[in-house]
């Protein structure tokens, strides 16, 4: 009895730790795509429960999918600003043509993506993680505003609101440390979202209206649509959500002590390739490996894939009851603004973190990242620079993070993967007097 309420708790610790990472990704492009507070309750929901299943697929070990470590994967943030571009410009069926497509893709190549890893290294990832951080400050201030065409945009309430957020988020990450420190920007959007409450700036009717328990239902928001920039988009997603994953894997098979081998990695791609065709199907969000999820296996030293069982089991729970989910759903978009700048920030902060050694390394990183990022934020803010374009070049040259992408890749291989010659220095003996 005692183990098992030990287990428990430890696997709720799991779920707090990525919760807000995993219902934040929704919430914020249900918002930029203006869905309904009953489509949006679904898209919650639905995220949660995939996240669980994601997990399981990822934890268990067989011949064919699963790494077989104590991964919990969630909804990777890398997506978002992706998802927004296309959802905005195509409709939200484009966003899950794009990734279904994706996730067939990574099931593909899972075997052999070993091979590709060379073509992003962290000159490539760190920028394109970066231009996606950039990409979606414009999103996260025009929540703080209140959402754009807001009746009461930039009032008063509104800032007072974004501001309060982020400071008390500010100070948690200040004044805390391990778990609470983790979980900041979850605990920022509760004490926002109260203090609105007493300001009468929350509505409680999605709640009251949600039902206790549905059913998933496949391609909810209707049947996917396939546009090709999208789909690339979405692929250049994937494969740096793949680099990403292998950092993950390796850190868990460090505290694991296990040896990850090609093979393992092979299946654990593989599993993550599923979990985002599934989450095309039932309309939820391609999934990556949850790196907060490490640190609180470090910090708590239980390695048993047991904890992160019973963490998938309660993440599907909870996705079948959609009035749980709807008490996400009723963050003012203030709030949300305030914690969206932390949290977007802190993906700026990471491509930099990323980018810090190796800009040191040799001029020509300088020059990849200066290109890549500089064209990415270029084009996001100027959309119409390549508008008279032949349809077929702009498929890849409509979309910023697509464009600095593959700048950031092409420049790579120019740079760092073609030979070059040098000129041998004239030595002194040589020259004619």
């Amino acid at each position: 009895m005692k183990n098992s309420f030990r287990a428990s708790a430890l696997g709720i610790q799991h779920v707090l730790a990525m919760y807000a990472g995993a219902v934040i990704v929704p919430l914020i492009v249900g918002e930029a795509l203006g869905l309904t507070s009953t489509q949006l309750t679904y898209l919650v929901s639905i995220d949660i429960l995939m996240c669980g299943i994601a997990t399981i697929l990822q934890v268990v070990n067989n011949r064919f999918f699963g790494i077989g470590l104590p991964v919990v994967l969630g909804c990777t943030f890398t997506a978002v600003g992706p998802m927004i571009a296309i959802g905005g410009q195509y409709g939200i069926s484009a966003i899950y043509g794009a990734i279904l497509v994706s996730g067939l893709f990574v099931v593909l190549i899972s075997k052999f993506f070993g091979s590709l890893v060379r073509f992003f290294p962290p000159v490539v990832t760190g920028s394109v993680v970066m231009i996606i951080g950039i990409t979606l400050i414009p999103v996260a201030i025009n929540n703080m505003g209140g959402g754009q065409g807001a009746s009461d945009f930039g009032s008063l309430a509104n800032v007072g609101l974004a501001f309060g957020t982020l400071l008390f988020i500010i100070l948690v990450y200040k004044f805390s440390t391990g778990f609470m420190r983790a979980i900041s920007i979850l605990l920022g959007l509760i004490a926002g979202t109260i203090a609105a409450s007493f300001m009468g700036k929350v509505d409680f009717t999605a709640v009251q209206e949600a039902s206790y328990f549905h059913m998933v239902q496949p391609f909810y928001f209707g049947l996917p649509t396939f546009e090709w920039s999208a789909i690339l988009t979405m692929i250049l997603v994937a494969m740096v959500s793949l680099v990403e994953s292998t950092g993950v894997y390796f850190a868990l098979g460090d505290i694991c002590e296990k040896d990850v081998k090609e093979e393992d990695l092979s299946k654990g791609y593989r599993a993550e390739g599923l979990a985002i065709l599934l989450g095309g199907i039932f309309n939820a969000f391609p999934y990556t490996a949850f790196s907060q999820n490490v640190g609180l296996i470090q910090m708590s030293g239980v390695r048993s894939r047991k904890i992160i069982f019973i963490a998938a089991g309660m993440l599907i729970t909870l996705g079948f009851v959609p009035k749980i989910a709807a008490m996400t759903t009723i963050i003012p978009s203030a709030v949300l603004g305030g914690a969206m700048v932390a949290m977007f920030g802190m993906v700026v902060s990471q491509g930099i973190k990323m980018l810090s050694k190796i800009i040191m390394e040799s001029q020509e990183n300088s020059m990849i990242i200066a290109c890549s990022v500089g064209i990415g934020l270029g084009v996001t803010v100027v959309p119409d620079l390549f508008a008279q374009l032949p349809a077929s070049m702009q498929i890849l040259t409509s979309n910023g993070i697509v464009a600095g992408s593959l700048t950031a890749i092409a420049l790579n291989i120019v740079f760092n993967m073609i030979p070059s010659r040098k000129k041998k220095p004239v030595q002194l003996s040589e020259q004619k007097v």
